[in-house]
């Protein structure tokens, strides 16, 4: 589904990404994984238009992406909930999900019932304002609104951060209901390692910038993973 070939990115005249290359497979989980610093957050930053690359192509579903920017991206299928989530907090948790409806035909204006079965609290709070959420809460109307764009690659950046347990426990099912409908790509960036690996078919460990290491779950182990995320 997400093919990335030789990906850099430049902040100003720092080099941040060094030739990346990464594929994420349909009906799957592909981790991006790596210490604070390393590049991570740009890289998906880089795929969802967020931050324009300075070389290297993107191709999602088989076509090139070329240079477009973060909102035609969006409407090509790319669901990115960055870290941090940026929800809009003056807008009610309502309208923070219909700000989606900009990438989808009138016709499919409405928010899916799906939505609420897998986050009931969002039904109960439709009114109430996105800043009044909880971070959690916050979380699950980032990944919500994400969900209804109908996305063909959901990019999640550190859904864990700051989270309770009991929210990073549903956050996880809601991953592995996503995976194993089949329908999307999933790239997770994620430095809570047991949640991640229990997650992911496939790893990419980055250090300054590169990929040093990546595999399928069969070809690294969990403890040769620990070892190359720690150093």
């Amino acid at each position: 589904m997400l093919d990335v070939k030789d990906l850099t990115l430049h902040y100003g005249q720092s080099q941040i990404l060094n030739g990346i290359d990464l594929q994420a497979a349909q009906g799957q989980v592909t981790c991006i994984m790596g210490t604070n610093g390393v590049g991570k957050t740009s890289l998906l930053k880089a795929i969802s238009g967020t931050h324009m690359r300075s070389g290297g192509t993107v191709a999602l579903d088989g076509e090139d992406l070329g240079r477009m920017p973060a909102h035609m991206l969006a409407r090509k299928g790319i669901g990115y909930v960055p870290q941090g989530r940026m929800i809009f907090p003056l807008l009610t948790v309502e309208e923070n999900m219909e700000t989606a409806f900009a990438c989808l035909p009138r016709a499919e204006h409405h928010i899916p019932d799906e939505i609420y079965e897998l986050f009931p609290i969002l039904k109960d709070f439709l009114h109430r304002r996105g800043g009044d959420l909880s971070g959690g809460q916050q979380q699950q109307l980032a990944i919500a609104r994400a969900m209804i764009t109908k996305p063909k690659l959901l990019l999640l950046d550190e859904p864990t951060e700051g989270i309770q347990p009991n929210i990073i426990q549903q956050i996880g099912r809601v991953i592995e209901y996503l995976r194993d409908r089949g329908d999307m790509a999933i790239v997770l960036v994620e430095q809570y390692f047991e949640f991640a690996y229990a997650l992911a078919d496939s790893f990419y460990v980055m250090r300054r910038g590169a990929v040093t290491a990546s595999g399928s779950k069969a070809e690294l182990s969990k403890a040769a993973l620990m070892a190359e995320v720690s150093v």
